[in-house]
């Protein structure tokens, strides 16, 4: 099994309708990430690019700062100053479409424990897992052999999530109540030793590690240091 449906229902954010399409299909090209299990939260209803210019995304982003400003601007084809790092015309809104091709079929709780078993898997390769309903999560790990997610929910499942952080206070925040951060910063120069370490698959650390073999992008389940990465 390569690919499938593992949830398509309200969005836990707002109540829209939205939909979660799992697809090993590319990832073994991913420079970053290896071979991993890519899952792509989407607005059902509504092309990926739609969704980002007009704030529909927030279905799926919650308040995440990356999202940039919503548009009516005819020009603009995603929001003002989107600073995400997924680009969305890429496997994302190709993934929708094939979605609205009918080209994945929804899985049960026993396809979705089938299609993680024995795989690395990314949550939220688009989108912030906290959206979805936790036994989505729980019954694609249950088997899997292992996983990395990040979110921006404040909280949200520090056991399987990192936290994402955007600046050196959040981070200390979360630091301050036991849990792991995954944080943006300008330059190597503002990692705090003892606390965080480099991404092993950024640019900056020679790329030495794909995460589909790092797997320390797993929340609490991991008792390493916290992450930190340099934008680009």
């Amino acid at each position: 099994m390569q690919n499938g449906i593992i949830y398509r229902g309200p969005s836990l954010y707002d109540g829209a309708p939205i939909v979660v399409i799992a697809t090993m299909g590319g990832s073994r090209k991913n420079a970053k990430t290896g071979a991993m299990l890519q899952t792509y939260i989407l607005r059902e209803d509504i092309n990926p690019l739609e969704a980002s210019k007009t704030g529909a995304d927030a279905s799926i982003c919650g308040n995440c700062i990356h999202r940039g400003t919503a548009t009516t601007d005819p020009k603009r084809k995603q929001a003002v100053g989107r600073s995400c790092y997924v680009k969305l015309f890429q496997g994302v809104l190709q993934v929708w479409k094939a979605y609205h091709r009918d080209s994945y079929s929804l899985l049960g709780r026993r396809g979705l424990v089938q299609l993680g078993a024995g795989r690395m898997v990314r949550l939220g390769t688009y989108g912030d897992s906290a959206c979805v309903p936790v036994q989505v999560w729980q019954n694609l790990l249950r088997q899997a052999r292992g996983w990395t997610a990040y979110s921006h929910n404040p909280g949200w499942r520090p056991e399987i999530a990192m936290q994402s952080a955007d600046t050196l206070g959040q981070a200390q925040a979360f630091w301050d109540q036991g849990m792991r951060t995954f944080r943006t910063v300008k330059s190597v120069d503002e990692i705090v030793a003892g606390s965080e370490i480099l991404c092993p698959a950024s640019k900056e650390a020679g790329r030495r590690v794909t995460c589909e073999m790092c797997k320390l992008c797993a929340g609490s389940a991991s008792a390493a240091k916290s992450i930190a990465i340099p934008l680009h």
